[in-house]
């Protein structure tokens, strides 16, 4: 079997499931942006754009490979983003949706269910087995990481990222901008389900790594817009605008 037929099997054939149901939901934000009759016609060219964006997402072992959901909502960001560029949007304003649409997401599961999905979600046997797998490097278009013992921290565990699948299909497909508000549904993901998530670093932000630091149960904040602590790559900042763009990225 073929790269470009697992890529089918993994995406191609779920586009209908995942990518139209949330177009069609998160174009609320949209509506009061651009007006209802251009939110309408964006929305189709939205559809158009992800159709297209299926092929070019990279095969990473599918259901073998832990990261893989990952990528699932890389395409319709990215999507979202070019058809909004076409009508004068900017990029903040796909985070804006992609936030409030990852946010609606996980706050349809139950409160009660929600610690139970955040322990077994972030287990750092769970992490520590996948990590061992990514650094195997199957794929070159795979994320690769490791992770960090907690012992005498104030984690649990953390998990470094040195390679990331999305940093490098975005970069790719000319849209490296687009990557923090990605990176920023780690912390909408995480203040659900009860886990703290601290980061210094992103390699959305051209930093060495990505350095998350998991705590279970905890908390985390998620707030819009993003305050993007990572864009400093862990050396202090005395100020900054409130949402910049991020740096032309070479993976």
């Amino acid at each position: 079997m073929d790269a470009s037929t697992r890529t089918r099997f993994d995406l191609r054939t779920r586009w209908k499931v995942r990518g139209f149901h949330s177009l069609n939901r998160h174009t609320d934000l949209l509506t009061d942006r651009f007006g209802a009759p251009t939110a309408a016609v964006m929305r189709r060219e939205m559809l158009d754009e992800y159709r297209a964006l299926i092929p070019h997402v990279p095969y990473i072992g599918g259901h073998r490979n832990a990261q893989s959901q990952s990528m699932v909502l890389s395409p319709w960001a990215l999507a979202l983003y070019r058809v909004v560029a076409r009508h004068g949007g900017s990029v903040q304003d796909v985070g804006e949706v992609i936030h409030h649409a990852m946010r609606e997401r996980v706050e349809r599961i139950p409160r009660r269910l929600r610690p139970w999905m955040g322990r077994r979600t972030y287990r750092k046997a769970r992490a520590a087995k996948n990590a061992r797998w990514s650094q195997e490097r199957r794929y070159p278009d795979d994320f690769v990481y490791e992770v960090v013992d907690g012992d005498s921290q104030p984690f649990d565990y953390g998990v470094d990222f040195t390679e990331c699948a999305i940093v490098k299909f975005l970069h790719a497909q000319g849209a490296d901008e687009l990557a923090p508000y990605i990176c920023d549904l780690d912390y909408v993901m995480t203040s659900a389900l009860g886990v703290s998530l601290t980061r210094t670093k992103t390699l959305a932000w051209g930093c060495d790594r990505c350095d998350f630091r998991f705590t279970v149960p905890g908390q985390t904040t998620a707030p819009w817009p993003p305050r993007f602590l990572e864009r400093t790559c862990g050396r202090p900042e005395p100020s900054a605008p409130a949402m910049p763009n991020p740096p032309h990225v070479t993976p």
